[in-house]
């Protein structure tokens, strides 16, 4: 029996330890040829949903939903039905690029590796070491090993200099929870009451969506709370439209209905919790009155909201990706959904948020002296009781360079259009003495390198399938692998690291032979080894979940739910929940100076099924469903304006401008203006943010809740 043939890199090998693809003939006129089908991990979003690969001759000819994948059970959204599309576009980057005189010059990888090494090297000798800064984006979420490899080349070459979309996304409400709970409680995908925070699973949570369908036959009920009547409202039990920066406020009057009506979970709090004594006095001044005139959400509907959630056993509150991290009161109001969920006593039940049990992955980064650039303003992103965050806080960026920062590595991600204020970083990026874009497709901050590299498709690498229990609440971990060879020169992020690591003098830091034996080493400690998977391609679970509590179900150094918080005491914030206004808000300090030229509530990010952050937006049967950017306002405020449906409007901010169709939708909270993200371009909405209008316990940028205008576009726009 001869051995199945695999691609590590750019050489054919064969390796017993690896279980052959399903092989089929398939009759071709008259004749036959060889094909193979396998398994693997979606990585184009971080739901890394189980897909089915055809492949006939060493390309991909067909992607399916795997049908026993416990997340997507055979669905895919439209990205991952576009894999092939994506994966042989015709502007897919082949070879290295470097920048000669304001063009591109295709160039070797020996090239490339030399002098990217030389340079780095040179500016640590003049500089030191944390002048260089990386950047993984979303698909580095997606791609564990992207990021562990990222933070491992950066501790050999001495940088504690880390960003990634977590300084700007959900590592917030991982943190608030951590400090609540001392870990990470999931929400479960079937649950008995579904409140939708600011989340829309129809546009941005496939599997939370095809969960939500099938329990709501089953007698599941649904709440919406958001500026949008999304689809999952029209059929909702109740639909909230809330000012967009206010959650806090909202959270907090509900847990003072809770607490002065006395429907929280007793038992539970008394045993499980520490602080509720500290908490009902706290609460006292966010009453349903108070709230409703910062949410302009009814009292009486306040009230009937907190009613249901704190009557209903197995209910989750599900948060919106980063609706309330991307805000003014961000910290505080994670912790304050945090406590109301515990009130509520949904807490390691059927249906609410669960400890799932965490996979035990053996860290392959290194230790690294120094701190990331944010920690000592923001030191709760940074450190909790001893345990540190790699990430550094990209909001810092512009103001740092060049007198802090001199280089960026940016891995599989684009800055320049998804991170905050886009002209800002623009600027910095000018001033950088190195930058190195990883990449498959000319992005706009490619295009602002010196080099880029040529990146492997997903289909064409080894990794692990792990993101299901972080946001799924599911311990299940599945192999991705490489279906087929490489796409003409491009490498594996294992490739260039360890390439770029021996020219740079620490090649044994990379002392893995293969990237199977990476995910060996990764695995060596979780009770999964790789053979295991390897023998289970549709993915295995790798423990149960267990709804119990005990002594050490929290790790705070309580050992209970702390409520009230003597972490967030120590670093000067308040350690119970309060409220803090959006500086660029009809009722925020910059109104007066902003609200005659800015009348309008401005809130970026809405998601689109169709793409992922600014991935995917060259893809023509994408295209086709969503072909351009699309602003969303109520019929009111689309008339007050003179705006009509279709017109091409401009959106102006106090930062700059973006041009977009108007989409008039009587959906759409009057007075709010919601503008997609990821849009490259004059539809970039990061024209429009600010870096310095900052969330104070964390850094995040204030993205949910700002001040804008917006006008028909006239010829003068059209002109420049």
């Amino acid at each position: 029996m001869s051995l199945p043939v695999y691609y590590r890199g750019n050489k054919l090998y064969a390796d017993e330890m690896i279980t052959p693809l399903k092989e089929y003939r398939v009759a071709i006129k008259g004749g036959f040829t060889m094909s193979k089908k396998g398994n693997t991990a979606c990585a184009l979003c971080y739901h890394s949903c189980g897909m089915e690969v055809a492949v006939e001759n060493g390309r991909v000819v067909g992607v399916t939903g795997q049908k026993s994948h416990p997340l997507n059970q055979g669905r895919l959204c439209p990205k991952g039905e576009a894999a092939i599309e994506h994966l042989y576009h015709s502007e897919r980057l082949k070879y290295p690029l470097k920048k000669v005189n304001g063009r591109w010059t295709r160039i070797p990888w020996e090239q490339a590796f030399y002098e990217i090494s030389e340079k780095l090297m040179e500016l640590k000798s003049k500089y030191g070491p944390s002048v260089i800064a990386f950047f993984c984006g979303s698909i580095g979420v997606e791609n564990f090993e992207m990021v562990s490899l990222t933070n491992r080349f950066k501790a050999a070459l001495g940088s504690p200099n880390f960003f990634s979309v977590e300084s700007i996304c959900y590592r917030m409400r991982i943190r608030a929870r951590q400090i609540t709970f001392g870990k990470y409680p999931v929400e479960e995908m079937d649950s008995n009451l579904y409140l939708l925070w600011g989340h829309n699973p129809s546009a941005s949570d496939f599997p939370l969506a095809l969960a939500i369908e099938k329990n709501t036959k089953r007698g599941s009920r649904v709440i919406v709370i958001d500026p949008r009547r999304i689809p999952f409202a029209e059929n909702a039990e109740m639909y909230l439209a809330i000012r967009p920066g206010t959650d806090g406020a909202l959270a907090l009057a509900m847990i003072n209905v809770i607490v002065n009506e006395k429907l929280y979970n007793s038992e539970f709090i008394e045993k499980y919790t520490i602080g509720f004594d500290k908490l009902i006095p706290h609460i006292q001044q966010y009453n349903t009155e108070w709230a409703e005139k910062i949410t302009w959400i009814k009292a009486d509907d306040i009230r009937r909201l907190a009613r249901r959630l704190a009557t209903t056993k197995g209910a989750s509150i599900f948060q919106g990706t980063c609706t309330q991290d991307q805000s003014a009161n961000g910290t505080q109001t994670d912790r304050a959904i945090a406590i109301l969920q515990t009130l509520t006593g949904n807490i390691n039940v059927p249906g609410g948020w669960v400890i799932s049990p965490r996979l035990r992955l053996n860290d392959v980064s290194l230790p690294v002296a120094g701190i990331p650039l944010g920690a000592v303003e923001y030191p709760l992103f940074h450190e909790l009781w001893g345990r540190t965050s790699p990430y550094a806080v990209v909001n810092m960026v512009p103001e740092s360079v060049p007198e802090k920062l001199r280089a960026f590595i940016v891995v599989g991600g684009n800055p320049l259009v998804t991170m905050p204020d886009t002209n800002a970083m623009k600027e910095a990026f000018k001033k950088l003495d190195l930058v190195v874009v990883y990449e498959q497709f000319m992005t706009e901050t490619a295009e602002a390198a010196h080099y880029v590299l040529p990146a492997a498709n997903q289909f064409e690498f080894w990794g692990l399938g792990y993101n299901y229990n972080v946001c799924h609440c599911l311990p299940y971990l599945m192999l991705r692998k490489p279906l087929i060879g490489p796409y003409y020169e491009c490498k594996t992020f294992f490739e260039v690291y360890l390439e770029l690591a021996k020219r740079c003098g620490f090649g044994d830091k990379f002392h893995w032979n293969s990237e199977t034996e990476l995910l060996a080493d990764e695995l060596s400690q979780s009770g999964v080894d790789f053979k295991t998977l390897l023998e289970n391609p549709e993915g295995v679970y790798y423990q149960s979940k267990e709804y119990r509590l005990n002594e050490g179900s929290f790790t705070t150094p309580t050992k209970k739910i702390e409520i009230y918080s003597e972490a967030f005491a120590r670093v000067g914030f308040d350690p119970l929940p309060t409220y803090r206004e959006p500086d660029k808000s009809p009722q925020g300090t910059r109104w007066a100076e902003l609200g005659d030229r800015y009348p309008l509530i401005l809130s970026t990010g809405t998601r689109d099924l169709f793409y992922n952050n600014s991935m995917l937006r060259n893809i023509r049967s994408l295209q086709n469903c969503s072909p351009f950017p699309k602003v969303e306002i109520g019929p009111t405020t689309a008339a007050d304006y003179g705006i009509t449906h279709g017109d091409d409007i401009m959106i102006e901010t106090d930062k700059g401008q973006i041009k977009m169709k108007a989409h008039v939708d009587d959906r759409i909270m009057e007075g709010v203006v919601l503008v997609p993200h990821g849009w490259s371009g004059n539809a970039n909405c990061n024209l429009l943010t600010d870096c310095q209008c900052r969330e104070p316990i964390m850094g995040y940028p204030q993205w949910k809740e700002l001040l804008c205008n917006i006008r028909k576009v006239t010829k003068d726009d059209n002109r420049e």
